[in-house]
């Protein structure tokens, strides 16, 4: 709502299908080629957890102080700042950041068998088509909470994204621990 204050109805709608459109292609491609860079690099998939946990939990204690950076543009600069904004940051970082693209390579390397590669793109779409629908109704549903309510809101979340980080950065640690407690023992 911040990034998009000062537009008409249409041209915020516009960025919102922009900005979805870049972050779906985005998770898409790193979905296929996410392995392939693991390997060209040398990284491994517990380590890219460990890296998305670290990230998350960032992200989380911002949200949970309710101190998400805002941007703001004045006056006749921000139709030429909504050229960008859709591409970045809306779509990357801020809706295709770190996080999702950590979620995405892991989720689709857990994917073995056709209906769960199915699902695994079934549910890209479905976040993608959710979060659509909630930038579209971000001016109502702003009013419905109101500025108290959106920062319980994101304090809540907050605190729910810090979860799912510890959970990230533990699941990437523990099979490093056993690696190295096995390569101790020999």
């Amino acid at each position: 709502m911040t990034m998009t204050d000062g537009l008409e109805d249409q041209e915020r709608k516009a960025t919102a299908q922009k900005a979805m459109l870049v972050s779906f292609i985005t998770i898409v491609l790193f979905s296929f080629s996410g392995q392939l860079m693991f390997n060209f690099f040398g990284i491994s998939v517990h380590s890219f957890r460990i890296v998305g946990g670290i990230i998350f939990f960032m992200v989380g204690q911002d949200m949970l102080q309710a101190r998400l950076q805002r941007t703001k543009t004045q006056g006749q600069s921000v139709k030429e700042y909504v050229g960008d904004i859709s591409i970045t940051p809306l779509a990357i970082p801020m809706i295709t950041g770190p996080g999702a693209i950590t979620n995405a390579i892991v989720l689709k390397e857990r994917a073995q068998t056709l209906p769960e590669i199915i699902s695994f793109y079934g549910g890209v779409i479905a976040v993608c088509l959710i979060t659509l629908l909630l930038l579209l109704s971000a001016s109502r549903i702003m009013k419905i909470l109101g500025e108290t309510g959106s920062k319980i809101l994101m304090r809540l979340m907050g605190l729910i994204v810090m979860v799912i980080a510890v959970e990230f950065f533990l699941s990437g640690l523990r099979p490093i621990i056993k690696d190295l407690i096995l390569y101790l023992n020999t």
